[in-house]
C-alpha cells in the first residue's frame, strides 16, 4: 500500500460539514480529489481551511496531464514533498506535524517511518544492482542518497 493511501484529512468531519457533503477521509481518494480539483463548494470553507485546501490543490493537483487528477502526479508530488522534508532532517513525527500545518492532512508517524524504511531498502537493492552492473559512479550516488534518507 502506498504512503498516499495513508494520508488523511485533518478535521475530516468539520470539513465535510462545511462543504455540506460527505467526502472520504483519505486525502488522495477519488471523490476527495474531485472536490479539490473541481473546487465545488470551496467558498463554503472558512478562510484558514480554504487557504490550506487551495495550497494543497495548487501544490499537488496542478499538472498538464489529460487524466488529471487521476494521472498519478498528485501522489508523486506528495511523495517528493515527504522526501524533501526528510532531506531537511525531519523525523516521522516532525514530518506529520509539518504536513498537518501546511495542508491539513496527516498520517501516522509509524506509516511515515515505514515509508522511509521501504525507501532505504529499495535504495539498498538499487545500490547492489549498480555494483553488479559495474556502474560505480551510480552506486556511489545511490549510496549517498540512501545515507541521507536513513540519517
Amino acid at each position: 500500500m502506498a504512503i498516499t493511501d495513508k494520508i488523511y484529512i485533518k478535521n475530516h468531519q468539520q470539513l465535510s460539514s462545511q462543504l455540506e457533503t460527505s467526502i472520504p477521509k483519505g486525502a488522495f481518494k477519488g471523490a476527495t480529489l474531485d472536490i479539490l480539483f473541481q473546487g465545488e463548494g470551496l467558498e463554503k470553507l472558512d478562510d484558514a481551511t480554504q487557504e490550506r485546501v487551495l495550497d494543497f490543490s495548487s501544490d499537488f493537483l496542478d499538472c498538464g496531464c489529460d487524466n488529471n487528477p487521476y494521472c498519478g502526479c498528485p501522489e508523486r508530488k506528495f511523495i517528493q514533498y515527504l522526501l524533501e522534508l526528510r532531506a531537511q532532517g525531519m523525523g516521522p513525527d516532525a514530518i506529520v506535524d509539518v504536513m498537518s500545518d501546511d495542508y491539513m492532512v496527516y498520517a501516522y508517524p509509524g506509516d511515515v517511518l515505514s515509508f522511509l524504511d521501504n525507501g532505504v531498502r529499495t535504495l539498498e537493492a538499487a545500490e547492489g544492482l549498480a555494483g553488479v552492473d559495474g556502474a560505480d559512479d551510480k552506486q556511489d550516488e545511490i549510496r549517498q542518497t540512501k545515507q541521507n534518507l536513513a540519517r
